[in-house]
């Protein structure tokens, strides 16, 4: 499958999609591309050992998903919209994708065109970016060409997430800090992420004497890169930002926290520039859940009544889309509804897919039993004390998935169909439990 130059990317497209001047390219026959003629481009945008011809892959991707009128969009006007009171009633599931990832975006792809739904996100983390070794732009091209191959067509929301400041690295060198967080930025929008989470509460100083005080190298932070994502967002796109207000696993978020940030936020921002669509709050959960001995996830009682406020708050003061609630995919099925009646504007979604790779049956034994060694050999120094076994491969296996991407890419079609029809089947939910079947014109109404 693999290309051995850019010549012979056509080749291997021949008949599906022909090469025009300047760099354009026509779609000859959408139903021969959607075969092979797709697979083999994205297997070349991921794993080709010529990086010319993997990033060429990567452009190409791009080019014939907008001849099919399949774009990265920006959120921004729907959440604008919600802010205004314009639409409700829903929520946006965001689904961070670890691993499998073209076969896991086909699979919510079918769902949506299933339920006629519009409203979704794909994302990635900072961190996950780095242990699943999956960069914004390999990302970027596995959500469209998962669109290509499955004939979806209209927007689609490609999102960084916790673009995170390391609070270590902040209290030593505030300017370094904040540089390295503006390069991953920009290494994103140029991928056309145009969706940016950027979170800088873990800089929040709990020991100030004020909320204030407290919030505010989070909402100056926040600011500043508020205001590089505006200096490099393309002309006619405005990226959607989101800032967070309490760091996952820390202690519940607050009014009054929420409106210190974003007052502080505000006054921070240089006049007429657009501020942030949406925040993160915290209110009990903890990112892969909490992991009992057996390795099983303990219940997690969330504070739903803070959603409740701080949505109303964060919508009709400052006219934000919602509140975000993070680490929510291990919650027992019947919470989700729960949040569209809360009025949670956005929901992530990781570990729960996760687990569906891992713990499907039709994910091989022995290839199990080596991402299993290669973590308790690689990261050790990761096990605490008291850990069991189930407790330390529970938490360590998401680092599986970059070492082993490609044998988990490869895994027989027959299985990548099981675990991809149990994919499916979740989605599925998240869009009954979220109200999000037939939301796809409204979506479309408030985003160009």
């Amino acid at each position: 499958m693999e290309f051995k130059s850019v010549g012979s990317i056509f080749d291997g497209l021949k008949g599906a999609v022909k090469e025009l001047k300047d760099g354009a390219v026509e779609v000859l026959d959408e139903k021969l591309l959607r075969g092979a003629a797709i697979d083999k481009l994205i297997y070349n945008a991921v794993f080709n050992g010529n990086s010319e011809v993997r990033d060429y892959s990567r452009r190409l991707i791009k080019y014939i998903g907008g001849q099919l009128g399949i774009r990265s969009a920006s959120i921004q006007g729907l959440y604008e919209a919600m802010g205004r009171g314009e639409c409700s009633g829903f929520t946006v599931p965001a689904i961070n994708i670890r691993g499998l990832t073209y076969d896991t975006a086909r699979a919510t792809f079918r769902s949506a065109m299933k339920h006629d739904t519009g409203s979704f996100i794909f994302e990635i983390a900072k961190s996950e970016i780095g242990y699943t070794e999956q960069r914004p732009a390999e990302y970027a091209a596995c959500c469209i060409a998962a669109a290509i191959k499955e004939g979806y067509r209209g927007p689609v929301f490609i999102q960084g997430d916790h673009f995170q400041v390391n609070a270590k690295k902040f209290l030593a060198n505030k300017e370094s800090e904040i540089a390295d967080v503006k390069k991953l930025i920009k290494e994103a929008v140029e991928a056309d992420f145009f969706n940016i989470d950027i979170d800088a509460s873990t800089t929040v100083d709990l020991a100030k004497p004020t909320v204030l005080e407290q919030q505010r190298p989070n909402f100056e932070t926040t600011a500043v890169l508020t205001e590089f994502i505006r200096s490099i967002e393309p002309s006619g796109t405005t990226v959607s930002v989101g800032g967070e207000i309490g760091e996952v696993g820390g202690k519940n978020s607050t009014e009054e926290e929420l409106r210190a940030f974003m007052d502080g936020f505000l006054g921070s921002l240089p006049k007429g520039r657009k501020g942030i669509s949406k925040i993160s709050i915290q209110t009990g959960t903890a990112h892969g859940g909490v992991v009992l001995p057996d390795g099983t996830i303990a219940k997690v009682k969330v504070d739903f009544e803070t959603i409740g406020t701080l949505s109303k708050v964060s919508r009709e003061v400052y006219r934000l889309s919602g509140v975000v609630q993070h680490g929510a995919s291990t919650l027992p099925d019947d919470a989700f509804d729960i949040f569209v009646k809360k009025g949670a504007s956005e929901v992530h979604l990781a570990t729960g897919f996760q687990n569906i790779v891992y713990d499907n049956p039709a994910f091989p034994a022995d290839l199990k039993k080596d991402i299993y060694a290669h973590l308790v050999a690689a990261h050790a120094d990761e096990r605490k004390a008291t850990d069991t076994e189930e407790q330390f491969i529970y938490k360590t296996r998401k680092k599986g998935f970059g070492p082993f991407k490609e044998r988990i890419w490869t895994l027989p079609e027959d299985r990548k169909k099981a675990i991809a029809a149990e994919i499916e089947s979740k989605v599925d939910l998240y869009f009954d439990k979220f109200n999000c079947k037939g939301n796809k014109a409204t979506v479309l109404k408030y985003v160009k």
